[in-house]
């Protein structure tokens, strides 16, 4: 189940890449490279949280999901940035392909913080919080509570 689990979070990774990079470009001659960046990487990020809820892990999207979901970027971004300097700085390694390596280094790591988010801990079971009812809510049920009816 776990190695079908980094499968899929892997091929989650892959989308979110191309969709990052797919709203990047699409809002580069509209805004500022950073603006764009920011945006794209938003929109991106949103995204793998759904995939990674339906897809990979087969859990219902919570607000407390939702919200510590950022950290895996987190983590991901300070793996591959220690990454990128060991291969390049200490290991004398090639730049143009140190990020690459340093990425798919970061996959298990990140696997396993979005795998505590996602399923309440790094066993995969209910989290010590799961009483809490607001920030356990389903997004879906959130909405519908919110939304006034006719």
């Amino acid at each position: 189940m776990i190695r079908r689990q980094l499968v899929r979070f892997a091929l989650v990774g892959v989308v979110n890449t191309g969709t990052y990079y797919a709203c990047y470009l699409l809002l580069l001659p509209w805004l500022p490279y950073v603006a764009a960046h920011v945006l794209a990487f938003a929109v991106s990020m949103t995204g793998s949280f759904f995939l990674n809820c339906r897809f990979t892990y087969n859990t219902r999207p919570t607000w407390r999901k939702f919200l510590l979901f950022p950290l895996t970027n987190a983590a991901n971004f300070v793996i591959t940035t220690c990454g990128v300097y060991l291969l390049v700085d200490v290991l004398r390694l090639n730049s143009t392909y140190a990020p690459l390596i340093a990425a798919a280094a970061a996959i298990p790591i990140t696997f396993v913080v979005s795998r505590m988010i996602m399923l309440g801990g790094p066993s995969g079971g209910p989290s010590p919080d799961s009483a809490s009812s607001n920030t356990n809510e389903s997004l879906g049920e959130s909405v519908a509570r919110t939304t006034p009816t006719a």
